[in-house]
Order: structure tokens, then C-alpha cells, then sequence
């Protein structure tokens, strides 16, 4: 079983349609992980099934209670009691197992559970039925005072900031990352994962944890494109400046707009564009 975030595997180099070499390569670890939520008042709790990624392990924990609260499943990190592996009596299992038990007096919202959540490394609404169903309504209130500015030079630096951070994608090339700065350009935290929605999951349930939810303040930056799911999460985060060194697609638009939140693509070679809501970015 892999439990590291790369793992060693033989390989045969070709160049120029020759054997150039023979040699050990580093590679991104992907593993499924399955997501367990255990719920209701102590005379009668009961375990649900909720989820399965593939994702590169590591960070368990916060990906599954990010995914829980992105989700609409739960509400604030305070709705949780504890998470972990260790709740899993099959041990051929455990490290592909994650448990979220939740509070006693906490009921989830597992209304759309039914949905059979299926996802996988390429693609973070797959088996969901519909646009609406998957159009998650964020907690945060969106009219909350829009004074946040980021500075366009200070924006251009972000890309190399978390590049020097990207410690996996360095030995391995296969990962994404979801970053998150201050409006003064510190890097809060970094997750990488074979899964761009994974990694912003982990991210946001880090972010949770610490209690910086929400995160009308900050800046989200995607180390590739910008997906429909990934705009929903932001906006369940109450993240008002999304970028990312790729395209968005035209729905992540079309949500950013719903939502009043920022988007940049193309954000590399000290040039970008914004999608939405310019008034945030500063050029002067």
C-alpha cells in the first residue's frame, strides 16, 4: 500500500526513439479514500458511507471535513468531534478509511447524499444529477462589505511563492496545489493533490481547523485551471479572489459572477486576465 504523497517505480527512457537509459522515477501516489461520517444522539448513532476519492494520501483528515463542509454536509468545524483512521476496525483497510464522527446534537445536511458522491482525481462532481444539485449554497453572507484590494504587483509574485512551496510536484510533476495567501502576500498554507478539488478540500479543511473561515480576506491561488466545482468550494469558503495559473471554464464564470468573487486566469510571465468582479485588482 502507498502511504507516502510519490512513490519509486521502475522506468525505461526513450529519446529519439532510442533506449537512452534505465532508472527509478518518482511518481504521484494516488489511493482511494473513503469518507464515513458517524452521526446522531449516543443512544443511537449510526455510520453513512458518504463519499469516495482518489486522492494522494496525506492530510486526510482535512480533506474529508473539507469535503464534508464544501459539501453543505456540515456547517463549522465545531460540528465535529473527532476524525481520523484509527476508528476503522479493518485494518487492511484503515489507511483508505477516514471517519468524521460528528457531535451528538449535530445532524447533517444529507439531503442530496443519495447522489452516490463518486469522485475521482479529474473530475469533482461526477455521479451528481444535476447543475442545481451541485450549486451549493455558501454560509457566508455575499453582501458582506466588499472593500478587499490586492495589489496587481504583489499578484504577479504569487505564482513563484508557491511554486518554492510545491515540494511533491518537484520530485514527481503529477500534482496540483490550492495555495492560500494574505492580501500582503504570506503564504497561510499549501496542499497539493492528484485531485485539484482534493487539494483545495485539504486546504479548506486546514483553514477550518484554525478558525480562519471565512476567508473574505484572503487570496486562493490554483496552480492550474479554474473548474465549476472548484468556484463553488471558494464561494462556500467565503473567498472573494480566486487565481490560477490556467483558464477558467466558462461555468467557473459564470458562478464567479453569481457569487461577487474575483477571477484570474492565466495568472504567469507577469501577466493575467480577470473574469470578474476587476474592482478588486489594482493596477496603480
Amino acid at each position: 500500500m502507498v502511504i507516502d504523497a510519490s512513490a519509486i517505480v521502475p522506468v525505461v527512457k526513450i529519446q529519439e526513439g532510442l533506449v537512452e537509459a534505465t532508472a527509478e522515477d518518482a511518481v504521484a501516489a494516488e489511493e482511494p479514500l473513503e469518507i464515513r461520517l458517524l452521526f446522531g444522539p449516543e443512544n443511537n448513532r449510526q455510520i453513512q458511507n458518504v463519499a469516495v476519492t482518489m486522492r494522494t494520501p496525506g492530510h486526510d483528515a482535512d480533506l474529508a471535513t473539507g469535503f464534508l463542509f464544501t459539501e453543505g454536509i456540515i456547517k463549522a468545524h465545531s460540528d465535529v468531534a473527532e476524525a481520523g483512521h484509527s476508528f476503522i476496525a479493518c485494518a487492511e483497510n484503515r489507511e483508505n478509511t477516514i471517519q468524521v464522527n460528528l457531535q451528538s446534537h449535530i445532524i447533517p445536511n444529507l439531503r442530496n447524499a443519495d447522489r452516490n458522491f463518486y469522485t475521482t482525481s479529474s473530475c469533482g462532481v461526477c455521479g451528481k444529477s444535476s447543475i442545481n444539485a451541485i450549486r451549493t449554497v455558501s454560509a457566508y453572507d455575499e453582501s458582506i462589505t466588499d472593500d478587499v484590494v490586492l495589489q496587481s504587483a504583489l499578484l504577479y509574485q504569487l505564482p513563484d511563492l508557491l511554486r518554492q512551496h510545491q515540494q511533491v510536484f518537484e520530485s514527481t510533476g503529477g500534482l496540483h496545489a490550492s495555495a492560500l495567501f494574505s492580501l500582503q502576500g504570506e503564504l497561510l498554507a499549501v496542499r497539493e493533490d492528484v485531485g485539484r478539488h482534493n487539494a483545495l478540500d485539504k486546504l479548506i479543511g486546514i483553514s477550518l481547523r484554525n478558525g480562519w473561515l471565512p476567508l473574505h480576506n484572503k487570496v486562493l491561488l490554483l496552480s492550474g485551471r479554474i473548474s465549476f466545482e472548484l468556484v463553488q468550494k471558494a464561494a462556500m469558503a467565503g473567498i472573494k479572489i480566486v487565481a490560477a495559473i490556467g483558464a477558467p471554464s466558462s461555468l467557473a464564470i459564470q458562478l464567479a459572477q453569481e457569487f461577487n468573487i474575483t477571477l484570474v486566469g492565466f495568472l504567469r510571465h507577469q501577466r493575467f486576465n480577470i473574469y470578474t468582479a476587476a474592482h478588486r485588482i489594482s493596477t496603480v
